[in-house]
């Protein structure tokens, strides 16, 4: 198998959809059932992946972003309704300056 390149921003879709078929084919025949069911998850989301090599944009922002409200729902056990919850989620991620600014 061909090893993965160190600097992947030179990877080409190209490329990346030739390594993707090969691995694919050894891990549908690897006889192992949690590497073909991985492979066979990955193949739903392959033109998302090979997407990543046309754009270059991926959703781990979004992720974060998703990641920090989900603390902040934890945090409060619930919120009694949707306005609340909006509001605390702006009033901890919206970078508000709560200070005066100091001249």
């Amino acid at each position: 198998m061909t090893p993965l390149p160190t600097n992947l921003s030179h990877a080409r879709r190209g490329w990346a959809e030739k390594h993707w078929k090969r691995w694919y084919f050894w891990a549908t025949h690897s006889r192992l059932q949690p590497v073909i069911d991985a492979a066979h998850t990955l193949k739903r989301h392959e033109a998302g992946l090979m997407s990543y090599f046309t754009h270059r944009v991926s959703n781990a922002g979004a992720e974060g972003l998703n990641s920090r409200i989900q603390a902040i729902r934890v945090s409060a056990r619930g919120y009694r309704n949707r306005e609340h919850f909006k509001t605390a989620i702006w009033f901890h991620l919206g970078g508000l300056q709560l200070y005066p600014a100091i001249p």
